[in-house]
């Protein structure tokens, strides 16, 4: 079942369901290290970004190790860009597109074998006025 776990996250769409065992970084200083200096990550697992509200936001790999897929959504857990393969130790900045409250990470290549994309919908705890609500 989907259940809601703050160690889990779900996402849905046309292409299916996948679940991701998730670190949460929900303060400045989470959302700072990131996954900086992190060798190796299972393929189900990933790391979600919470900010405080909606908004513009930007990432870099400066000291990220792995390449990775950052997937954008908005207050309702809606994805709204996906960046594929962020490539590790670069420093541009890769930007929202749009305006995100919620950003999830996982293994680079990971969005596009699954199919995951802009529409589809994240359930967790930390997204309050889901789209795919918990319970």
């Amino acid at each position: 079942a989907s259940a809601c776990r703050d160690d889990t996250l779900w996402l849905r769409g046309d292409w299916g369901t996948a679940r991701f065992n998730v670190a949460v970084a929900d303060d400045a200083g989470e959302r700072a290290q990131g996954l900086m200096n992190v060798e190796k990550m299972p393929a189900a697992a990933g790391m979600l970004f919470v900010y405080d509200r909606e908004r513009p936001v930007s990432f870099w790999m400066k000291n990220t190790l792995i390449p990775l897929d950052m997937i954008f959504a908005d207050a309702e857990g809606r994805v709204v860009a996906i960046h594929e393969n962020a490539i590790p130790h670069d420093e541009t900045p890769i930007p929202s597109g749009a305006p995100s409250q919620y950003v999830l990470e996982i293994n680079g290549g990971l969005a596009s074998t699954l199919g995951i994309e802009v529409g589809s919908e994240m359930k967790h705890p930390a997204i309050e006025a889901a789209a795919w609500p918990c319970g």
